[in-house]
C-alpha cells in the first residue's frame, strides 16, 4: 500500500499523531476516487466512506474538494522528487525506465495523474494549471537531454523544431502506453517502455530524422 502520509509523527503523540494518520487515509481513499472517477464526479461522500469517516470529518481536514485535490497534487510532486541530477543526455532518458519501474508501485498516483491529464484540459478545471505546467516542464526536461545527448555526440544533430517534435513524441508516447498498460491486461509498462526508448535512440544515432538540419540550430 502507497505511504500517503507526509508529515513523520516520530515523536509525536496523541491527537497530533492522529490527526496526521487522518489526513492520510483521507489522501489515499481521495487518490482513488479521483483516478476512478474524475475530480468533478467525485464526492466527499465517497472519499468519507471509503476512510470510515463522516464528510463533515474529511472538511475540517481540508476545507473542500478543491483543497483536498490540491493536496493529493502536493503529495504528488513530494513522490515525484527526484535525488540531486547525476545524469545526462542518453543516461537521463535510459533512466526514464525507472520511473516506469515506480509507477508499477504506485499504480493509484500515475491513475490519478493520467485521469486528470484529459480532465484538466478545461481551463476552469482546479488542477489545470498544475497539469499544463506539469507538461510543459517535463517537455523542457526531455528536450535538455536531447540537448546534452547531441552536444556530446551521443546522437546526430537535430535542428531546434526536430528536438521539440521528438521530445513532444516521447512524452505522447510515455503516457500512451500507460493508458494501454491500465486498459490491456498483460502489457508489460517497462518492457515496453524500455524498447521504446532503445529503438528512439537507435534511430537519433544513426540518421537525423526527416526535415532535420545537420547542424545543431542556435
Amino acid at each position: 500500500m502507497t505511504d500517503y502520509q507526509t508529515t513523520t509523527v516520530r515523536g509525536t503523540r496523541g491527537p497530533y499523531r492522529s490527526g496526521i494518520r487522518r489526513r492520510a487515509q483521507i489522501i489515499e481513499k481521495a487518490v482513488e476516487v479521483f483516478s476512478s472517477f474524475g475530480y468533478r464526479a467525485s464526492t466527499i461522500r465517497e472519499i468519507a466512506d471509503r476512510v470510515g469517516i463522516t464528510p463533515a470529518a474529511v472538511m475540517k481536514h481540508f476545507g473542500g474538494k478543491e483543497q483536498l485535490l490540491l493536496e493529493v497534487l502536493r503529495v504528488w510532486d513530494e513522490a515525484q522528487v527526484e535525488s540531486p541530477r547525476t545524469h545526462t543526455g542518453l543516461d537521463a532518458i535510459r533512466g526514464l525506465r525507472d520511473r516506469m519501474i515506480w509507477h508499477t508501485e504506485h499504480p493509484g498516483l500515475l491513475e490519478l495523474y493520467l485521469t486528470l491529464a484529459t480532465e484538466a484540459t478545461d481551463p476552469s478545471h482546479p488542477a489545470h494549471d498544475y497539469m499544463t505546467l506539469r507538461y510543459a516542464g517535463t517537455q523542457r526536461r526531455f528536450e535538455q537531454w536531447l540537448r546534452e545527448a547531441m552536444e556530446s555526440g551521443e546522437v546526430e544533430a537535430m535542428d531546434a523544431a526536430t528536438l521539440r517534435y521528438e521530445a513532444h513524441t516521447l512524452l505522447a508516447v510515455l503516457d500512451g502506453i500507460e493508458i494501454q498498460w491500465f486498459l490491456t491486461p498483460g502489457i508489460d509498462l517497462v518492457d515496453h517502455i524500455t524498447r521504446y526508448l532503445e529503438s528512439s535512440i537507435a534511430r537519433w544515432q544513426a540518421t537525423p530524422p526527416p526535415g532535420s538540419s545537420t547542424h545543431q540550430s542556435t
